[in-house]
C-alpha cells in the first residue's frame, strides 16, 4: 500500500509497513485525529507508482467494496451494516454498482454498467427526479424517444396471480395497457381534445363529461351543439339487444326538456307506460298525464288522435262521383253475404292488427254506399234527384 500521511498517523504507517505485516495493517493515532493528504490507493493491486489523476481514494483489486460496519446497538434492534459494492464476486457476474444491506442480505439500490447518461437524476434545487433528463421540471420527469412509460407489475411473491399494467404516452395517445391480456388498451386519451374537463370525477363519485361540476351520476355538457350520447353495437349478427336499461324501485322515467320554450315531457314505465307534460323542472307528480298504456295494451289519451289519413284505395267519398261504379243493392248484398264482411272494409278477425287510418276510409266508403241505398229505398218524396236514383 502507498500512504501519504501527516503527524502521528504517518509515523504509525511507516512502522507498520517496515514490519511487513501480512494480514492487516493497523495505524494508531494515540487518540488524536489523523489526516491523509493527497490521494490514497487501497487494495491488493495498488503499486508504489500509482498515477492518481483526480482520484482521492482508489480501491484496486478484483473485489472492491466499502463496508460500513456499525458496532452500535439500540436495544433489541441493532443497526445494520452497509456496503458499497462494485460488480459481482464471481466470473461472469454482472457489472454493476450496488448498495448492499449486508445485515439483511438485500441490495435496495443498483446501477447497471452501460446505463445511459441521466438514467437517474435528482435535481439539487427542488429534489425533482429525472429519468432520462438532466433537468427534471416536476417531482418525477420521464423522458424517452419512444413512448415513455411506467410499468406496474405484480409478481407471485405474495401468492397472488401475476399481472402487469403499463401507463404510457406518445404523440398518438396517453394509454393504460393490459399487458397480460393481448396488450389491450382499455383506457386512452387522444391529444388535442381542445377542451378542459373532458373527464371529471367529483368527490361524491359523479362523473362529468365537459363539466368540472357534474350534478348527476353522469353529466354530459357541451356548448358547441355536440352534446350527444351514442350507444352503438357493431356485432355482425342481427338480433334484438338491450342497449339502454333503466332500473328503479318505482317507475323509471326519462325527461326531455326544451329550455327555450319552457316545455318538458317525460315518459316512464312499470306496469304501465305513462307520458306526461309540464314546465321545465316540474316534478313528475305535478306533470299532466297525456297518455297511459296498461299491461294489456289498452291506451288512454287525454286528447284526440289524428293520423295522416287513409290512402282511399277503395274510394272513400268517391261513391258520389259520376263515374264511380256503384253496384246495385242486390249485387252488393250478395257480395257482402258471400264474403262474410263488407266488401271494401275487409275481414276483421280476433287478435289481428288493424290499420285504423285505412279502416276509417274503407268504412266511410261502405257507409256512404249504405246511405245512397237507403235514399233509393226511401219514399219518393224523400228521394233526391241524382245519378243513383233507380227506376
Amino acid at each position: 500500500m502507498t500512504y501519504r500521511t501527516t503527524g502521528l498517523l504517518a509515523s504509525a504507517a511507516a512502522l507498520a509497513l517496515t514490519a511487513g505485516a501480512s494480514l492487516a495493517t493497523t495505524i494508531l493515532t494515540n487518540g488524536t485525529d489523523g489526516t491523509i493528504t493527497n490521494s490514497l490507493c487501497v487494495g491488493q493491486d495498488c503499486t508504489g507508482s500509482e498515477n492518481f489523476g483526480f482520484d482521492t481514494l482508489r480501491l484496486k483489486e478484483n473485489n472492491t467494496r466499502i463496508k460500513f460496519d456499525d458496532t452500535s446497538a439500540s436495544g433489541s434492534f441493532p443497526y445494520v451494516d452497509w456496503q458499497i459494492r462494485a460488480n459481482g464476486s464471481n466470473n461472469g457476474d454482472a457489472n454493476e454498482l450496488g448498495f448492499d444491506d449486508i445485515t439483511n442480505n438485500k441490495t435496495p439500490f443498483l446501477i447497471g454498467a452501460g446505463a445511459p447518461t441521466n438514467s437517474l437524476v435528482v435535481k439539487g434545487s427542488s429534489g425533482d427526479i429525472g429519468i432520462g433528463t438532466a433537468n427534471p421540471s416536476l417531482e418525477l420527469h420521464v423522458v424517452d424517444g419512444d413512448s415513455p412509460a411506467l410499468r406496474l407489475q405484480q409478481d407471485s411473491s405474495n401468492g397472488w396471480s401475476p399481472h402487469t399494467w403499463d401507463i404510457a404516452g406518445n404523440e398518438t395517445n396517453f394509454f393504460i395497457r393490459d399487458v397480460n391480456n393481448s396488450s389491450h388498451l382499455p383506457f386512452r386519451i387522444l391529444p388535442g381534445s381542445g377542451t378542459d374537463d373532458a373527464l371529471v370525477i367529483k368527490g361524491n363519485g359523479y362523473v362529468g363529461l365537459g363539466t368540472d361540476n357534474p350534478s348527476a351520476a353522469l353529466h354530459v355538457r357541451h356548448t358547441d351543439g355536440n352534446a350527444m350520447v351514442l350507444v352503438e353495437e357493431l356485432n355482425g349478427t342481427s338480433g334484438p339487444r338491450t342497449l339502454i336499461n333503466l332500473k328503479n324501485n318505482g317507475r323509471p322515467e326519462v325527461v326531455m326538456a326544451n329550455t327555450s320554450e319552457n316545455g318538458e315531457w317525460s315518459f316512464g314505465a312499470g306496469t304501465k307506460f305513462i307520458l306526461k307534460q309540464g314546465a321545465v323542472g316540474t316534478t313528475s307528480g305535478a306533470k299532466t298525464k297525456m297518455l297511459e298504456i296498461d299491461e294489456l295494451g289498452n291506451a288512454t289519451f287525454t286528447g284526440t288522435v289524428t293520423s295522416s289519413g287513409p290512402t282511399c284505395s277503395t274510394g272513400c267519398d268517391a261513391v258520389f262521383d259520376a263515374d264511380y261504379p256503384l253496384p246495385s243493392i242486390a249485387d252488393h248484398a250478395a257480395q257482402m253475404f258471400a264474403l262474410g264482411h263488407l266488401p271494401n272494409v275487409g275481414p276483421t278477425r280476433p287478435n289481428e292488427p288493424v290499420n285504423m287510418s285505412e279502416q276509417y276510409g274503407r268504412m266511410l266508403n261502405e257507409l256512404e254506399k249504405a246511405h245512397i241505398y237507403i235514399s233509393e229505398l226511401a219514399p219518393r218524396k224523400h228521394r233526391p234527384e241524382g245519378r243513383h236514383r233507380r227506376s
